[in-house]
């Protein structure tokens, strides 16, 4: 292990990967590898906050938060269309509702003409739920914001909204 191993941490180690990986691949893009390095280590560090700081301790996590909130906001829906929502497969979707409808949250039934199709529809005890676990998602969400500037989050988020607006992101999405 290399000496300096012992001082990075999660942040960090994107200095060394992409230092490492510039040198030993020819053409690397390191703009393009910074950019995504940095993004996917700062969702999972969001999420992970999200989920071990909201969702846990309600008794979900965070793909069962997206699918309630989907619910929340929108009502009943067939499955795939959570799924595209949520931006999850339909097969963790449906594990996700069997663990759900298990824990009360959400109820299903056979809807459409010839009873294939099964509608998703928050219970009772999920609208609640999802609504008091929501308002502590706010506050987590306005203190992990509160780094940025109010400009500083309309340009990210700008940034953002574009990125998702490419084709490559596109395809992506298509492939859920």
């Amino acid at each position: 292990m290399p000496a300096e191993a012992d001082e990075l941490d999660y942040w960090s180690f994107i200095d060394v990967a992409i230092a490492r990986a510039a040198a030993t691949v020819p053409d690397v893009d390191v703009r393009a590898m910074r950019l995504v390095l940095s993004l996917y280590r700062a969702s999972n560090a969001l999420v992970y906050d999200m989920e071990s700081s909201v969702h846990r301790p309600h008794g979900w996590s965070w793909a069962g938060f997206r699918v309630l909130f989907v619910l929340w906001l929108i009502g009943p829906l067939e499955a795939k269309r959570i799924a595209a929502l949520a931006g999850m497969s339909r097969a963790a979707v449906s594990a996700l509702v069997n663990t759900l409808e298990r824990d009360e949250m959400v109820t299903r039934r056979r809807d459409g003409p010839d009873r294939r199709a099964v509608e998703v529809s928050l219970t009772g005890a999920g609208d609640a739920a999802i609504a008091a676990a929501f308002a502590e998602h706010n506050v987590r969400e306005r203190m992990w914001a509160s780094a940025l500037d109010d400009a500083e989050v309309a340009q990210l988020t700008a940034l953002l909204e574009k990125l998702m607006a490419s084709p490559v992101a596109a395809a992506a999405n298509r492939r859920r």
